[in-house]
């Protein structure tokens, strides 16, 4: 028996903009959903498997897409997005302002489009993995299509 997958803003907003992605899914009833067991669960490299952070700024929220095995550095994430100090927004607040939740937060297809960067580690694939927007969903599309629908700046991100 196949099971349709339900379609994600992310997914719908791919499709809408005709850009060609692959879906992968996996099972999360073993609540390992960090990026890591993901990419093993979908059988690829963990170096193309990306996480989507959310940070505030003084008056903007910013999205971060880096690779899941690293850590964002706040004060480069500050410095790409104009700001003086930014931090990570709370988990309960993820929801109210992307649309997702902490697991299945796709940088694709959110409420609204927030400035969004991309780390410069992105350079060195052709293909980046990143959430379906949900849990148990992730996506591959090129770098160059994710840039391009998120409107996203290329920059060192990276601790």
């Amino acid at each position: 028996m196949v099971v349709k997958q339900a379609k994600t803003n992310a997914m719908r907003m791919l499709d809408s903009k005709k850009i060609p992605y692959e879906l992968m899914t996996y099972d999360s009833q073993d609540g390992k959903i960090d990026g890591v067991s993901v990419a093993e669960k979908i059988g690829k490299p963990v170096s193309i498997v990306y996480k989507t952070l959310v940070a505030q700024g003084s008056k903007n929220l910013y999205v971060f897409i880096v690779p899941v095995e690293a850590e964002l550095d706040l004060k480069k994430g500050a410095k790409a997005a104009g700001e003086k100090k930014i931090d990570m927004i709370p988990v309960k607040d993820i929801q109210k302002w992307t649309g997702y939740i902490r697991g299945g937060c796709s940088p694709v297809g959110m409420k609204k489009l927030y400035s969004t960067f991309i780390d410069e580690s992105a350079h060195t694939i052709e293909k980046i993995i990143v959430s379906g927007g949900k849990i148990g969903v992730q996506m591959e599309l090129t770098v160059e299509n994710l840039k391009q629908v998120t409107q996203a700046n290329i920059v060192d991100l990276l601790k």
